[in-house]
């Protein structure tokens, strides 16, 4: 314990000159990073990478503490330095709390010097959130699902917005249709897993429907910007499939209870409506939530294209 103490209070005082050499390059590519700070599931496998390889041709090591105590041997924890891809750490969060990882680098022709040194704390939480929830859970939940596209409120509160968004999230994910943020919700995000693939990544601004996943995609930039839950036609009405192109916007509510209506063929449009279950429900046209037809509607423009898919 004083050989560790020792040595972390050494890494605040490494030399000026090693700074090109420095480990400051290795970061924490797992969990969900917010306000500073770098959070991981409980029981996540924490994962710490470097950039790029180091100009040195040695190698570095981690010591992991949680608690005041050593929990992971430097010897479980040895990377070299200089390959490509950099160097990579890893060790597993099983208690709750904070967790600090001091890094050193040590050159070959004298492995015994302490080139630099870096200390990183990485935050164990086990959050339990659902609908009316707020504080940090939320918050990070709420990080996690707007990283990904997931069209939500970053406010640390749980509401119907927050529950919208978890319901795309695993329709996405082929899980079971409700707003539940259960831990297979939270180990995905905290693994940055659950995106959207783009069917047609090289398509410019456009939107795309997976009818399967009943999930609307809005993409610019080869990426998803923005992922909503969605209903669309029904079997005995169903969503024509193929490629399409807007050709006219109506706003506010009609005569059916269509909001912010945005028409593709015919009489199909993207809109707004009360009633959006997470299944196929409508005469033919794509359901949104009436809280989401705004947004959408200012979204779109005339002529974008849009793919509707099995």
């Amino acid at each position: 314990m004083r050989r560790t103490l020792l040595f972390l209070a050494a890494l605040l005082v490494f030399p000026a000159t090693a700074a090109a050499e420095s480990p400051r390059a290795i970061q924490v590519s797992t969990g969900i990073q917010l306000a500073k700070r770098t959070y991981v599931l409980k029981g996540q496998r924490v994962v710490l990478r470097g950039a790029r390889p180091f100009a040195d041709s040695g190698f570095v090591t981690a010591t992991v503490m949680s608690h005041g105590r050593q929990v992971v041997a430097r010897s479980k924890l040895r990377g070299k330095v200089g390959v490509v891809g950099g160097v990579q750490l890893h060790f597993t969060a099983r208690r709750s709390g904070t967790y600090k990882v001091a890094i050193r680098l040590f050159r070959d022709t004298d492995p015994n010097h302490l080139v630099a040194g870096k200390l990183i704390a990485v935050h164990v939480v086990d959050p339990h959130v659902g609908a009316g929830s707020h504080g940090l859970g939320v918050k990070l939940l709420q990080k996690g699902l707007h990283s990904l596209a997931y069209v939500t409120p970053q406010n640390g509160s749980f509401g119907p917005a927050t529950g919208r968004a978890v319901l795309a999230f695993r329709k996405t994910n082929n899980m079971a249709r409700t707003m539940s943020a259960d831990h297979s919700v939270l180990a995905k995000l905290f693994r940055h897993q659950g995106g959207f693939t783009l069917k047609y990544p090289n398509a410019g601004k456009h939107v795309e429907f997976d009818w399967s996943r009943q999930v609307l995609v809005f993409a610019q930039g080869g990426r998803p910007v923005r992922i909503y839950h969605a209903s669309s036609g029904k079997p005995s009405t169903p969503t024509v499939f193929g490629t399409f192109h807007f050709y006219s916007k109506t706003p506010g509510t009609n005569a059916k209870g269509m909001v912010d209506s945005n028409y593709f063929i015919r009489g199909y449009a993207i809109h707004g409506y009360a009633e959006v279950p997470p299944y196929a429900a409508s005469h033919g046209c794509i359901r949104v939530p009436i809280p989401d037809a705004a947004s959408i509607y200012s979204w779109i423009s005339l002529g974008d294209t849009i793919f509707i898919y099995p």
